[in-house]
């Protein structure tokens, strides 16, 4: 049987989204356009841009690992 230490699995869960060089993108609708904003893993709102690619880019280039959110 194999078992599991749940407490060490959401400890390790909680501490992969609190990474600080995690830069969450997501879709938004600004004024009636679509538009990507980049949020740092505390939730702060980094930068909204026009291109899903542009924020990718963006997240790269200040040395951010970028993960879509839905």
């Amino acid at each position: 049987m194999i078992t599991y230490n749940t407490n060490l699995t959401n400890r390790a869960a909680v501490a992969a989204f609190e990474t600080p060089y995690v830069a969450y993108i997501k879709q938004v609708n600004v004024q009636g356009r679509d538009a990507y904003a980049i949020f740092a893993s505390d939730g702060t709102e980094l930068a909204v841009v026009e291109d899903r690619d542009v924020a990718f880019a963006a997240a790269l280039q200040h040395e951010y690992l970028p993960v879509s959110v839905h």
